[in-house]
């Protein structure tokens, strides 16, 4: 825990609200198309909207709070439950629905790479200065990197991420079956030492995707 004294409160709370709403924005995207391909459980438990309250895991909260205290924020919102009985094509359907949640985050990173690359585009010999001393310009920045996190993060194909679901349901059955039953088992482990090792592993392998999408939807500042 860093001395609270040297901790810089407008960056932790850029960090908190960005990555509040990004998580609530990424379970209510699970959460809609789960709605839409007819599973009514998601509504019932009021998921079904982009307040955060409804979509926040209060101990993933607490990580959120305490990690943006120093060098980035780690958390997680409360999971979707989904219940593919009620998809017409349950494996198809569930892929759609792990995909909506990263999908969410990719569109709020597009969206506000675009607020970078118009201000890149108007004032191009100001637009460093705005993103990196503005509190405006840090909000939109984190906007966007942040979520690209979140969203290759969440596709690594392990289980409990999006990524896990996305390449159960593509493999065939019995081998969906093995996956499932290993990374449901160890999956958890694994992704924390991933975590807390450091972010030399977390980094080789999340690292070139955020980049590469970065300079795509950004370009250069």
């Amino acid at each position: 825990m860093p001395n609270l004294a040297q901790v810089n409160w407008e960056e932790f709370l850029i960090h908190v609200i960005v990555v509040v709403l990004s998580l609530s924005l990424h379970e209510f995207g699970h959460a809609i198309s789960a709605d839409r391909l007819g599973d009514p459980g998601p509504r019932r438990a009021g998921r079904i909207t982009l307040w955060p309250d409804r979509h926040l895991d209060p101990i993933g909260f607490i990580m959120i709070l305490i990690t943006s205290l120093g060098v980035n924020a780690i958390g997680w919102g409360k999971p979707v439950m989904v219940n593919p009985r009620f998809f017409k094509h349950p494996r198809r359907d569930m892929m759609i629905v792990a995909a909506c949640g990263p999908l969410m985050n990719l569109l709020l990173a597009i969206a506000f790479g675009l607020v970078l690359r118009i201000v890149v585009t108007i004032h191009p010999d100001s637009a460093y200065e705005w993103v990196t001393e503005s509190v405006s310009g840090r909000f939109v920045w984190a906007f966007v990197t942040l979520n690209l996190l979140l969203m290759c993060f969440n596709l690594i194909p392990m289980h409990p991420l999006d990524g896990g679901k996305l390449l159960s349901n593509v493999l065939p059955f019995q081998q969906s079956v093995r996956f499932d039953r290993f990374f449901y088992q160890f999956g958890p482990m694994i992704l924390l030492f991933v975590i807390f090792s450091g972010s030399g592993v977390l980094g080789t392998i999340i690292g070139p995707p955020v980049d590469a999408l970065l300079r795509l939807i950004v370009g250069r500042i």
